[in-house]
């Protein structure tokens, strides 16, 4: 359990915890009341018996991607260089402190755990196109699968119409042969 006098809704420095479980639940759910998602990012060990002695989280679009140095290009990479991040360490006494905190970010946030009815609401709506999509993709789907049927009818009507002739011609050929054949 975090210590301090009540749950509070925002990290601080100098904030503590039980556990790096802990804190980083409590930076987990603070990031799904403000809309970001969180990254686990570097973590510092004990050379001696190798436990976590640090740990910094932050948002998932910290830094840049290897593609997306400060530019603007459009990159696949969702890193945006927002700095906002939280270090914990853990103290002599077992305890994890809060060593650095930044809230800022320099992007918008989308209120992912909300469980207001507005959420609710852009859920359905978001289920209701996605449906119309789906709906949309197997009309299509239907279409281009009666072209593909229709076109392999086609090819095969050819090919019987191609081997026929091929047929003739082979008989004619043959009829020629003889024919010289009987001549000489």
């Amino acid at each position: 359990m975090m210590t301090g006098d009540l749950k509070l809704d925002e990290p601080y420095v100098g904030l503590k915890f039980e556990s790096e479980e802990e804190a980083k639940d409590f930076y987990v759910e603070y990031s799904k009341r403000l809309g970001f998602v969180v990254r686990m990012m570097q973590r510092r060990r004990s050379g001696i018996d190798g436990r976590t002695l640090a740990r910094r989280l932050g948002c998932n679009k910290q830094g840049f991607g290897p593609n997306n140095q400060r530019s603007s290009s459009s990159s696949s990479s969702s890193r945006e260089g927002c700095k906002a991040t939280i270090l914990v360490k853990m103290e002599k006494s077992g305890k994890w402190v809060v060593t650095r905190f930044i809230k800022e970010h320099n992007h918008s946030l989308q209120f992912i755990g909300s469980s207001s009815y507005d959420s609710f609401a852009d859920k359905e709506r978001k289920i209701k196109e996605l449906t119309e999509e789906i709906e949309c993709q197997d009309r299509l789907c239907d279409v281009y699968r009666d072209r593909l049927v229709s076109f392999i009818d086609n090819v095969e009507h050819y090919t019987e119409e191609l081997s026929l002739k091929v047929r003739d011609i082979v008989e004619n050929v043959k009829k020629l042969e003889c024919q010289i054949q009987t001549r000489a």
